[in-house]
């Protein structure tokens, strides 16, 4: 076992790097090397942008969240997840309108609200990807550890560094490569283990009838403790998701805006099927008296009712996952240092620009990778950089659509917002507080003011001027 994650590790890297080095001239910009503009069609962007979502978490949270809310839960995970996804093939177009040139959400709103809101947003997106690449890490390492014994340490610097050289070598373009490559695994590895499992489980008919008489609630639609959690997941995963830099560099990677609605579109769909599958291993682990870690519910499954070569299968599935989200992280941090030192160093030569963009990122990764070694829980960090973005993600861009929303407005907004939901969040324990409702109070305090504040500005934004100003990065 310990042979199969080095060579699917190496195998990964070492195609990314033959590719990168095999498009070296056709990619020689800095702009390729960030985004890739206009070259994918539908099929690539959604294969990206599917295997981009897709990290080690559906592994974990999915199954976690069915062992306790069930269907109800599990549903409202998948779409919550597919909202995130396919809100883009909406803002993204309109995006690419504003903004032609653009290469970051960061730069954008840099042009569109000034500084105030651009330090807000460039905090929120850093921390939040930064959490995630961490969580990423921290989740394969302790998976690996559990199946294999490999220390944490060892599992976290394996992917970490992996991702990282081909990453850094070849920017986005080794981050879709993988992506289509990864992406062609995760559907039939997933359906073969879920296959699998329930074959050797007894059958759905024998699953059903066990969750019937331990809790037949699991099986209702009409679970309420599932319905808050839907609703909490919906508000969080689609506000931080929408800060998330890879997908806007996949966005302006798109051919046209065609490609970006279908691409967005369709990966949104398939997305709910996969997050329903991997949540299903919850409602098993429940039936089979699996539960004694609940976010491993999945691996306890495979581990106890399959043969041997399901749980290698597992392994291969888990290191595609990790490494095809860890790499567009990797890929989107590197694109927000790169634009920002271009903005305010606009005499630094584009070999200068790439490599400290890789010198910045390599040391968030090397922070990343010592933090994930750690197995620290990531869950509340998580959270609250969600709380955040939910309270950032109306006034940002609803900045693309109305002219009259001022940066001084929308700062005050986002402030506002996120101190409404800290009032109410929970503490680290989660003795007190409501998460509910800290999200629902951070979310829609921004969006009244929001529209109070612009309704009554006296001054415009001319949104046509932002074409020409938000062009960092030349082409």
């Amino acid at each position: 076992m310990a042979n199969l994650i080095v060579l699917t590790v190496t195998g990964f890297t070492f195609l990314a790097v033959i590719y990168v080095y095999l498009t070296r001239q056709r990619y020689s910009t800095i702009d390729a090397f960030l985004t890739a503009r206009g070259t994918m069609g539908t099929w690539l962007s959604t294969a990206t942008v599917f295997a981009s979502i897709m990290g080690a978490w559906i592994l974990f949270t999915p199954a976690e969240a069915g062992t306790w809310g069930g269907i109800t839960a599990i549903t409202g995970y998948a779409v919550a997840q597919a909202v995130a996804i396919m809100i883009y093939a909406k803002l993204g177009p309109r995006m690419r309108r504003i903004a032609p040139h653009g290469s970051t959400l960061v730069e954008f709103v840099y042009y569109r609200f000034g500084r105030p809101m651009y330090a807000i947003t460039l905090v929120v997106g850093i921390f939040y990807m930064a959490v995630f690449l961490c969580a990423e890490l921290t989740g394969i390492a302790l998976a690996i550890k559990t199946v294999v014994g490999f220390p944490l340490w060892v599992t976290a610097l394996l992917v970490g560094s992996g991702t990282l050289i081909y990453t850094a070598y070849g920017g986005i373009r080794g981050s879709i490569f993988t992506d289509a490559v990864q992406a062609i695994i995760i559907i039939p590895a997933l359906l073969l283990v879920f296959t699998v499992a329930v074959l050797t489980s007894g059958g759905l008919g024998t699953l059903f009838s066990s969750l019937r008489e331990i809790d037949p609630s699991l099986l209702s639609m009409g679970h309420r403790g599932g319905w808050n959690f839907a609703l909490t997941l919906l508000i969080a995963i689609v506000s931080a998701n929408l800060f998330h830099q890879g997908f806007w560099s996949r966005v302006y990677a798109c051919k046209d805006v065609s490609v970006v609605r279908k691409s967005f579109l369709y990966a949104g769909v398939v997305i709910v099927p996969v997050v329903f599958l991997a949540g299903t291993f919850g409602l098993m682990a429940v039936s089979r008296d699996l539960l004694d870690t609940p976010s491993a519910a999945l691996f306890e499954v495979v581990l106890s009712v399959t043969p041997l070569w399901v749980l290698l299968v597992l392994l291969v599935l888990a290191l595609a996952l990790v490494m095809s989200s860890t790499d567009t992280l990797i890929n989107a941090i590197a694109a927000v240092f790169t634009v920002d030192i271009a903005r305010f160093f606009p005499a630094v030569s584009t070999h200068l620009l790439r490599t400290w963009s890789r010198i910045l990122t390599a040391i968030l990764c090397v922070a990343v990778i010592g933090a994930a070694s750690q197995g620290y829980s990531v869950l509340y960090l998580f959270l609250l950089a969600d709380l955040v973005c939910a309270a950032a993600v109306f006034p940002t861009f609803y900045g693309l659509y109305s002219p009259r929303l001022t940066g001084q407005s929308a700062a005050l907004a986002v402030l506002s917002g996120i101190a409404a939901g800290a009032l109410i969040f929970p503490d680290p324990a989660f003795t007190r507080g409501d998460l509910l409702s800290s999200f629902l109070a951070a979310l829609l305090v921004p969006v009244i003011l929001s529209l109070i504040l612009a309704q009554f500005s006296r001054s415009t934004v001319d949104l046509g001027s932002l074409a020409e100003k938000a062009y960092d990065i030349k082409m």
